[in-house]
């Protein structure tokens, strides 16, 4: 390895760039402009559990845009447990404002009584989104098939919209962010 002399000197220009501004053609569907322009309907569904988390941080991180707005959706069984309310209403408000400050996007969050499978599907027809996001629950195969999976329910029945579903962390990836 050559070492610097203190006494050397160096030369060197600076190089002009062009102008690196790609050319975008005009879309060719009026719609495109238009739903970019508004943004789009997402609603995540979310619970207490970590897969619903990196869910979470995969739909703010990977697919949500500037004009859209995060529906956050979290079903519980019933209203009359107020702690449960308040505990689910804690974790809607954390989550909105992580979303407002990854993502920069409007949230709007709604707590959902009944089943979990059937409540996530109607908030898909009422809100008619561009994607429905949740995460895996972490069954194993067999338990998946023996109770059902809310995300598989989602996935045969929500005929509205696109149905992401997100591996758990265990399934890959370590973190999203």
């Amino acid at each position: 390895m050559e070492t610097l002399k203190e006494e050397e000197e160096y030369s060197w220009r600076e190089v002009s760039l062009p102008a690196m501004i790609p050319v975008v053609p005009p879309p060719e569907l009026d719609r495109e402009t238009g739903e970019r322009r508004r943004g789009r309907d997402i609603i995540i569904a979310v619970d207490h559990g970590p897969n619903s988390k990196h869910a979470f941080d995969w739909a703010i991180t990977h697919l949500c845009r500037l004009a859209d707005t995060v529906h956050l959706v979290h079903v519980i069984s019933s209203f009359k447990n107020q702690l449960v309310y308040e505990t689910s209403q804690e974790l809607m408000e954390k989550l909105a404002v992580e979303a407002f400050q990854v993502a920069m996007v409007k949230t709007k969050a709604r707590i959902v009584e009944g089943d979990t499978a059937k409540a996530i599907c109607k908030e898909a027809e009422r809100l008619k989104p561009a994607a429905v996001v949740m995460g895996t629950r972490g069954k194993s195969l067999i338990q998946s098939v023996l109770q059902g999976s809310v995300s598989e329910y989602c996935f045969h029945n929500c005929k509205t919209a696109p149905i992401i579903i997100v591996p758990g962390k265990g399934a890959g990836e370590e973190s999203v962010l």
